[in-house]
C-alpha cells in the first residue's frame, strides 16, 4: 500500500492566523490540488490529519468544516482524484486530548485504520513543528514543506531526526514520484 498523510492548513490550503472558518475562506495553495491528484493517480491513499481547534473555540461548526472538506473533494473530483480519509482533532488546546498534534493520537488512529505495522514506510507532510513531532512520535517519516508556517518552522530548527524538507507539496510529489 502507498499512503501519505497531509496536514491541511499551510500544506493544502492557505493558513490564516484568524482560522479558516468557512468554505469561502478555504483557498487552496497554488499547485496543491494538482499535486494531490498526481499522488492519487499514482496509487496513493491520501489522508488528511488536521488540528481544527476552531471547532472547540466555537469559531465555526462541524457543518462549516464539512463544507470546507467538500470543497476540497470537489476540486479533486474535477481531476479524477479524492482524499481517502480526514482525521481531525476538534478540541480546544486546553482540553488535554490525545489527538491534538504534537501528540500522536491521530497518527495512531491512522495506523489502526489502515493496518500499518511499520509506519516508517510512510511520509507525513506538515508545515509546523507539531505536525512533524506527531508524525515522528507515531513512527511516520516527517516531511516539512516551507509553505504556511513552514519557513518559520525551518528557521527555528529542532526538527525531528530524518525530516525531509521541500518548498511545497508539488515538490514533495515530484520527489516521491521520481523515486517510485
Amino acid at each position: 500500500m502507498k499512503l501519505i498523510i497531509l496536514d491541511r492548513d499551510g500544506v493544502i490550503n492557505h493558513e490564516s492566523a484568524e482560522f479558516v472558518k468557512s468554505a469561502d475562506e478555504w483557498i487552496p495553495l497554488e499547485g496543491s490540488i494538482e499535486a494531490i491528484a498526481q499522488l492519487y493517480h499514482a496509487g496513493y491513499k491520501i489522508v488528511v490529519a488536521t488540528n481544527q481547534s476552531g471547532l472547540g473555540r466555537g469559531l465555526f461548526d462541524i457543518h462549516a468544516l464539512h463544507a470546507m472538506h467538500k470543497k476540497l473533494q470537489q476540486l479533486l473530483q474535477e481531476k479524477g482524484a479524492m482524499i481517502d480519509a480526514f482525521f481531525i482533532c476538534p478540541h480546544h488546546p486546553d482540553d488535554n486530548c490525545t489527538c491534538r498534534k504534537p501528540l500522536p493520537g491521530m497518527f495512531n488512529d491512522i495506523k489502526e485504520r489502515y493496518g500499518i505495522q511499520q509506519a516508517g514506510e510512510f511520509f507525513a507532510v506538515g508545515d509546523s513543528l507539531r505536525d512533524l513531532q506527531a508524525a515522528s512520535a507515531a513512527g511516520f517519516k516527517p516531511w516539512l514543506v516551507l509553505t504556511g508556517n513552514g519557513r518559520k518552522t525551518h528557521q527555528k530548527g529542532e526538527l525531528p531526526i530524518g525530516t525531509v524538507i521541500s518548498p511545497d507539496l508539488s515538490s514533495v510529489v515530484k520527489l516521491l514520484l521520481e523515486e517510485s
